[in-house]
């Protein structure tokens, strides 16, 4: 009995897994590139090497493919951290950790600030309507709530905090100081890059947030 030729569904689920993160890939290095308005479908097909048409098939349109990189690069960042076990860590330890996480992650992906860059440049509108990127980022906030909640039951905590407003602040501190290191260091005349004064950074952001959140 001849055997079908064509492939199992197993093998085709997997080939087009494999193709689109391939284009994701490609897609995310060319719209940190370039930025959404600059970006060109026929670039990522070069990039992917991959035929344009499949992009299009995968994804829609250039819209579609920006907001899947958007909830990918938020996968990535939301997967490494619950890799810190922070719920296995003091209060203080647990956000001293993610501390350090957050302006690490920066500043090994810097694609990451640039993406956001993009999408807020565009109001966020890709993000606005995505349930998926939602997802991902509610069960952070949860965890640093329930970080946050053990630290106040055990009394190194103040009471009161929102784990939004918190986050916000970590990631802030972070965001704008790699975000915009070539002019601040431009305007006060010193590198604001170098090793040194990225570990005084650092050390001043765990200073800054425990100082608000440890009770005296």
């Amino acid at each position: 009995m001849a055997r079908d030729p064509s492939p199992a569904p197993e093998e085709r689920l997997r080939d087009a897994d494999r193709s689109q993160g391939i284009i994701l890939a490609a897609a995310r290095d060319e719209f940190a590139e370039f930025g959404l308005g600059g970006a060109r479908m026929d670039r990522i097909a070069e990039r992917a090497g991959l035929n344009k048409r499949l992009i299009y098939y995968y994804f829609e349109d250039k819209e579609r493919l920006f907001q899947a990189v958007l909830e990918q690069v938020y996968r990535d960042i939301r997967e490494q951290e619950r890799g810190l076990h922070l719920l296995d860590l003091s209060p203080p330890d647990a956000v001293r950790r993610l501390i350090e996480f957050t302006w690490n992650y920066y500043i090994e992906h810097p694609e990451f600030i640039t993406l956001l860059n993009s999408a807020n440049l565009h109001k966020a509108r890709h993000l606005e309507g995505s349930q998926r990127a939602r997802a991902l980022n509610t069960p952070l906030i949860e965890t640093l709530a329930e970080v946050l909640e053990r630290g106040r039951r055990e009394g190194t905590f103040r009471g009161g905090v929102d784990p939004v407003q918190l986050y916000v602040s970590i990631a802030g501190l972070s965001y704008f100081y790699l975000s915009n290191s070539h002019t601040l260091s431009a305007i006060f005349g010193r590198d604001l890059m170098t090793a040194k004064a990225r570990s005084e950074r650092l050390s001043h952001m765990g200073d800054v947030i425990l100082g608000y959140l440890l009770r005296n």
